[in-house]
């Protein structure tokens, strides 16, 4: 089952996803949006203001994608550290809409990456901002947007990540450095803590990484575009386990139309594993396991071939 055959099983439902801009978020507001969800769609970066990511990707743009996919999309300025504009935010989506049925925290301040350096050398200003993109603001989100999510039974609350909570567990993260793995590891007790809330109220909370994403931040730092992405494979090997972000997209999807999700909660979930369980392919009709091959290959020094691992 490919992403698109969930068909119009969001119809009606709400969604509000906070980092749509780019990425993870993007690709899971266009999957919601061909699902049939109304998806609000939320970031710093618009056409009139870029944020200080400097990149062209706009919320009007991932809005814009919602609907063309059959969906509602609503962009809203809003920078999830200020509590005040999330307030005004989740006022919106009451005013408008009176409900709340999927939160998605994809909150990360990924253009503040220090690669390979010890926490005495970082920069504290870059690593200090990423807890609060990271952390703080996933919590400032949620604080208003459960008040609204906890009015019906059945609410979804998935908080992004890099990694399951296996791998942060088995492996410290060098190349991101300590605020990295931090903000990375929060994710799952954000999950435990909202999914332990939010079960009286028949509410569920999960973390969910991709795998090796091909965003577009990616994309350009490897040199090509989605359509010829493998060409970057002969230079980076492992670069044949990426994936897109329509497939943590339709994860997102597929948890939000699951009738049982509640089974899920407080789980540390990937796209990968996801995909096995309820049949859904990336946009290439592939089904990349990429957690799986880096558990098993890479970081062992196994000989697996990435092709098994799709």
């Amino acid at each position: 089952m490919r992403g698109e055959q969930v068909g119009a099983q969001l119809r009606g439902r709400i969604a509000l996803v906070a980092g749509a801009t780019r990425g993870a978020g993007r690709g899971i507001a266009a999957e919601l949006g061909a699902a049939g969800a109304v998806v609000y769609a939320t970031g710093r970066s618009t056409r009139e203001n870029r944020s200080d990511y400097d990149r062209p990707e706009t919320i009007e743009e991932t809005a814009e994608l919602v609907t063309a996919r059959g969906g509602t999309g609503i962009p809203v300025r809003t920078d999830h550290t200020d509590p005040q504009q999330v307030r005004e935010l989740v006022e919106r989506i009451d005013a408008e809409r009176g409900r709340l049925d999927l939160l998605v925290n994809d909150l990360g301040g990924e253009h503040l990456m220090v690669w390979h350096t010890p926490l005495w050398e970082t920069s504290l200003d870059k690593g200090l901002a990423r807890l609060r993109t990271g952390i703080e603001a996933h919590l400032i989100t949620s604080h208003f947007a459960l008040r609204l999510l906890v009015r019906n039974p059945g609410g979804l609350v998935v908080e992004l990540t890099d990694g399951t909570a296996e791998v942060h567990e088995q492996y410290y993260r060098s190349e991101g450095g300590a605020f990295f793995d931090v903000t990375k590891v929060a994710a799952h007790r954000l999950a435990r803590a909202q999914g332990e809330e939010l079960r009286p109220h028949g509410g569920t909370a999960v973390s969910l990484t991709p795998g090796w994403l091909r965003s577009e931040m990616m994309l350009d730092e490897f040199g090509v575009a989605e359509h010829n992405w493998r060409d970057a494979v002969a230079r980076i090997p492992g670069f044949a386990i990426s994936e897109s972000p329509a497939y943590v997209g339709r994860a997102v999807a597929a948890l939000a139309a699951d009738p049982d999700v509640a089974r899920w909660n407080t789980a540390s979930l990937s796209a990968g594993y996801l995909a096995r369980v309820y049949g859904f392919t990336d946009a290439d009709g592939s089904r990349p396991d990429a957690w799986r091959y880096i558990r098993e290959v890479a970081w062992a020094g196994g000989s697996g071939d990435v092709a098994d691992y799709r």
